[in-house]
């Protein structure tokens, strides 16, 4: 298995990454949301003019590790860094950092064809990916439930299956399939992860599932009928899908974390501008004693969360699991989001849940960010259990 390594940087090199992000992100992306959210020909020529002033700028992929093609910014000073890309919905896609959790799991664990066939487009956003682990027959929460099933037929796996929320599927070039390959193993070792072409004859998107929270491509329904696929698409060792998915998983969290940030921050400046100019009942909102504590608490939940991610990221750089850290952060973050951007549609009034502001949008996201990548109520138990067991020496502050 490969390692992560990233460069050395120094706070005034972060600094000023980040200044260059804000101008991009605020100066070039958010003034094209109007047009990005069309979804149509026109939106998909925009993000590719995007994408290449990202590139024109040295704003491209900086989060990858340098040997796939990245900039190799550590974890903790990519949490800056996201935190400004986060501010729009389209940032991530404009700056290459939307395939961070599947190319670092093609790193790692990929073959030198993997990498080469998958790897190195993906980096340069000449493909997408998607990923197939949720079922829709059994709870996501539990991996070790899954049915999708893959068998071995001389030199071609032949997978059949069920898979939903598999993001932006409809747009990827493959889908990494995670199926059960070991019936006799233990539940967490009966799974490996398989590549799936997306044209491979069997491979069928039902439909783009609709959600009160789009990502870019959408949530698919993927049937896999009797899909065959070479061997060597197998993604590391037999039986090594749950560990695969839990090292995609980690990271893919804390970047979550980074992105809403960024969505919460926008929101806070956005409830603090309507607040000093909207008038009610004698003077502007912000002279209001409710109003007060709405943008007080906003602030300490936002920086609460803010010192949180950066603790765990910074817990990845050392090269430590940070199972924890990151737990907490999920669901703390998840809810920061939620309670921030509802409180800024309120100031807004009526609004706050029109779209002549991206708030109702954002609230939309908020609500179904405590479901992905694990509820709020696993991240919860599994924090809970690690704590119990030596509550002086396991929680963070007593590092």
């Amino acid at each position: 298995m490969s390692k992560l390594s990233f460069r050395e940087v120094d706070s005034d090199e972060v600094a000023a990454i980040k200044v260059q992000f804000r101008r991009f992100i605020d100066d070039e992306v958010i003034p094209a949301e109007a047009e990005l959210n069309l979804h149509d020909d026109a939106a998909t020529q925009k993000m590719g003019q995007l994408v290449e002033r990202a590139k024109e700028k040295g704003l491209w992929a900086l989060g990858h590790p340098e040997e796939i093609g990245g900039g190799g910014l550590p974890f903790l000073a990519f949490a800056e860094m996201n935190e400004v890309i986060g501010r729009s919905h389209y940032g991530q896609m404009a700056v290459g950092s939307v395939s961070m959790q599947d190319s670092i799991m093609l790193h790692l664990f990929g073959n030198p064809q993997q990498k080469d066939l998958w790897l190195k487009p993906l980096v340069a956003g000449e493909i997408y990916p998607s990923v197939g682990l949720t079922e829709p027959e059994v709870a996501g929460s539990d991996p070790t439930l899954m049915r999708t099933t893959a068998r071995l037929e001389g030199e071609e796996w032949v997978i059949n299956g069920h898979k939903w929320f598999t993001t932006g599927a409809n747009r990827a070039a493959f889908t990494t399939v995670f199926c059960a390959t070991e019936p006799e193993a233990t539940r967490h070792a009966k799974f490996s992860s398989i590549i799936v072409p997306t044209d491979t004859p069997g491979y069928e998107i039902a439909r783009v599932v609709p959600t009160m929270g789009s990502t870019h491509g959408g949530h698919c329904e993927v049937w896999l009928k009797d899909v065959r696929v070479p061997k060597e698409n197998l993604l590391g060792e037999r039986g090594a899908g749950f560990v695969i998915a839990q090292r995609r998983l980690g990271p893919g969290r804390i970047f979550h974390c980074m992105r809403w940030l960024g969505q919460a921050q926008r929101a806070f400046e956005l409830m603090c501008e309507w607040a000093k100019v909207r008038h009610a009942h004698g003077s502007v909102l912000a002279e209001k004693g409710e109003i007060q504590r709405y943008i007080a608490e906003s602030a300490a939940e936002i920086q609460a969360a803010r010192l949180m991610t950066f603790d765990a990221a910074r817990m990845l750089d050392r090269g430590e699991e940070a199972r924890t850290e990151i737990s907490l952060i999920k669901f703390w973050g998840a809810r920061m989001l939620h309670n921030v951007v509802d409180r800024a549609i309120q100031v807004h009034g009526a609004m706050g849940v029109t779209s002549d502001t991206p708030l109702e949008h954002m609230y939309r996201e908020a609500r179904y960010a405590r479901i992905y990548d694990g509820p709020d109520e696993v991240h919860r138990m599994v924090v809970a259990r690690h704590l119990v067991k030596d509550p002086f020496r396991n929680p963070p502050w007593a590092r």
